[in-house]
């Protein structure tokens, strides 16, 4: 497992982040997105859309659960989980987003990951928490590692 926490000071900087992020993790990556109501969880899928090439507008699919992005660099496969209850999001099977055709093929991001009852065997895991300067953004990598040298550049 390799941890890195970060600040992050505005929008701005976490959409960069993102965009970092969607430049450089490949096809087949999990990210399991926690944090506060507002805290920038699709600010973050924004940016990484964009580093993906995707030229579609990105917004939380709170109300649809899963938005696909299949126009791009890599397609994105976006969940949020925010109006289920853990049974709700068992009965889902998520895990075909993980474990079947979708895994080598595109990067899935899953906000409210909290609500998960399972998880992939690897992922990368970002809490994002609200600081007195702006945020901060915990990166923990879990299973096979991922490099994650580009975050430090």
């Amino acid at each position: 497992m390799t941890n890195m926490i970060l600040a992050l000071p505005d929008a701005e900087a976490t959409h960069k982040f993102g965009f970092a992020l969607g430049r450089s993790l490949p096809a087949g990556t999990v990210i399991l997105l926690e944090g506060d109501l507002g805290a920038g969880k699709t600010t973050l899928v924004q940016g990484i859309a964009e580093g993906l090439e995707i030229q579609d507008s990105i917004e939380s699919p709170t109300f649809t659960l899963i938005n696909e992005y299949l126009v791009g660099r890599i397609p994105l496969y976006h969940l949020d989980l925010y109006r289920l209850e853990i049974a709700e999001v068992e009965a889902l099977h998520l895990e075909s987003y993980w474990d079947g055709l979708e895994r080598d093929l595109g990067i899935v991001a899953i906000e409210w990951a909290e609500r998960l009852p399972y998880k992939p065997d690897n992922y990368l895991q970002i809490c994002l928490n609200y600081q007195d300067d702006g945020r901060q953004i915990e990166v923990i990598s879990h299973g096979q590692l991922l490099d994650l040298s580009f975050i430090e550049s």
